[in-house]
């Protein structure tokens, strides 16, 4: 099965990409740039933007599937998520509907209709929209966050000494690994109009995970728990610095103080011995 990937050299993307490798499909992967991550044949790379209609025409003539991981996960001052997470896949979904590709896939985010005052979260749901409406048969899958973005943000913090976290009451997530997920999204790439809310096997509170951080690290547990209006303050001061920082503050005050639980289990990974592996290197 020939299968476009866009985003094919990030994080996700790639774990995808080695995915679709190993299960015999042949890839026409996009990105912004390319990478070395290990495959050396079964595909045909093209330099893309997403925000430039040009740079995608021809790219899914003959494909049978379009996977989508295309997203902004940082701070940009040139460009928004509703360039990239909206507009951008719109731009690819108008390419794959003029290719005659008939499956869609897209790779969103847990509750995405619930955010509307957070641009990573509103602008993946308003995407959501535009493909249920489509014509094309889709699946759209809400993962509740990664296993490396979690490190990510927890890693800095115990090295310090102290981790920080927002309001009195826990907050839960069974976070995926990309690998499992990657897994997930290709056995269920042909599947008809479907969406899942999808996270991993074990589910722990932001506290949970701080305590189990600190041990991996040999270090004293040491957590304070902070007001969220806070991060209210730290996203007004960026906006006014237009520097493109707003859009991550809202959404990392999002996502530690809400429930990231999906009903939907991929793969067997283990977080808590991801933490332990992550803390021992």
């Amino acid at each position: 099965m020939k299968v476009v990937l866009a985003g094919a050299y990030g994080n996700l993307g790639s774990d995808v990409f080695r995915e679709l490798i190993r299960s015999g499909n042949e890839v026409i992967a996009l990105d912004i740039a390319q990478r070395d991550i290990g495959i050396s044949s079964g595909y045909v790379f093209h330099k893309i933007d997403v925000t430039d209609p040009k740079t995608l025409e021809g790219v899914c003539d003959g494909a049978d599937v379009l996977i989508t991981t295309v997203g902004l996960t940082k701070g940009s001052a040139t460009v928004s998520n509703y360039d990239i997470d909206y507009q951008g896949n719109i731009n690819l979904l108008n390419e794959a509907k003029k290719a005659g590709i008939k499956n869609f896939v897209y790779i969103s985010v847990v509750k995405a209709n619930e955010a509307p005052d957070v641009p990573m979260v509103n602008a993946k749901y308003l995407f959501e929209e535009e493909l249920k409406k489509s014509g094309l048969t889709y699946v759209i899958h809400r993962p509740t966050g990664y296993f490396y973005d979690i490190i990510k943000v927890f890693k800095p913090m115990i090295e310090k000494g102290k981790v920080t976290l927002l309001g009195k009451e826990p907050v839960y997530a069974n976070i995926v690994s990309t690998e499992d997920f990657a897994a997930f999204i290709v056995s269920h790439m042909l599947d008809q109009n479907k969406m899942y809310s999808v996270g991993g096997k074990e589910k722990y509170s932001y506290e949970e995970i701080a305590k189990m951080c600190f041990e991996a690290a040999g270090k004293p547990a040491v957590i304070k728990m902070v007001s969220p209006g806070i991060f209210d303050m730290l996203a007004w001061i960026n906006k006014l610095k237009k520097n493109g920082k707003e859009a991550i503050i809202k959404f990392s005050k999002w996502t530690l103080t809400h429930d990231m639980v999906g009903d939907t289990v991929a793969g067997d990974m283990s977080f808590k011995e991801y933490i332990k592996k992550s803390f021992s290197k």
